[in-house]
């Protein structure tokens, strides 16, 4: 798959896929994560950006606004305490002391500053690299989903499964705050992350989950209690 075809705009860098080679990653898409918020003034170029990592076939890409800039005039519509928690979590296992943002988490392990492009290619071409550890494949069941995996090594340790709806694209005209008078569109914004519990490996996964309504699906199996290194990830639109 290329990556390389990178143009230079007057905002950012702006990122196009070569659609015929991602076929060889469906099974395996790279996970990237964008903790954001709509009280940042250096989001918005990440935030843009964002929207082609979304279209991507080979990446499931999941915005998740905190909550921690609401203090400075803007209440962010989408932001959740969770998605706070998140993202301190994954400082907290990479022994970072400080969160920010935009920035980008790429499959669990590595993190970006959000409005660097060209980093966070490199960084998703070198996870799409990895060899595939687990097989996972998500259908529908009425208003459930089923999950099933299957583990193509040894695990170190237990997977966390969770379960995250998205709403594919929203407007919003910020009125105060840093982004005061900016109409900006998000992509792909976490609107629920909830875990299924954990799995060891030693037997194939099976398991059923509560998924009504049409917002897309995506289903994460990630180490260190969801705060690790994510081993597999599928999305149903």
């Amino acid at each position: 798959m290329d990556f390389s075809k990178v143009i230079t705009g007057v905002m950012a860098v702006v990122l196009f896929f070569a659609a015929p080679v991602v076929a060889q990653d469906a099974e395996r898409p790279v996970v990237v994560e964008l903790f954001t918020s709509q009280g940042c003034s250096s989001c918005p170029a990440a935030d843009k950006f964002f929207h082609k990592l979304a279209g991507h076939e080979g990446v499931i890409a999941l915005s998740l606004h905190v909550d921690y800039w609401d203090y400075i005039g803007w209440k962010d519509s989408f932001a959740s305490p969770a998605h706070t928690k998140r993202q301190r979590a994954y400082a907290k296992a990479a022994d970072r002391r400080v969160v920010y943002t935009p920035q980008m988490v790429i499959n669990g392990k590595d993190d970006v500053v959000g409005n660097r492009p060209m980093d966070v290619v490199d960084v998703i071409d070198r996870h799409r690299r990895l060899p595939r550890t687990v097989a996972l494949e998500l259908s529908r069941q009425g208003e459930s989903v089923l999950v099933e995996a299957e583990s193509l090594k040894q695990m170190d340790g237990p997977l966390t499964v969770q379960l995250v709806r998205f709403r594919p694209e929203s407007t919003v005209h910020i009125k105060r705050g840093e982004n005061a008078g900016r109409t900006i569109s998000y992509a792909n914004v976490v609107t629920e992350m909830r875990s299924l519990g954990d799995w060891d490996g030693s037997a194939p996964l099976r398991v059923t989950a509560e998924a009504g309504g049409d917002a897309p699906v995506a289903v994460l199996l990630q180490n260190k209690g969801g705060a690790g290194l994510i081993e597999a990830a599928a999305v149903l639109e």
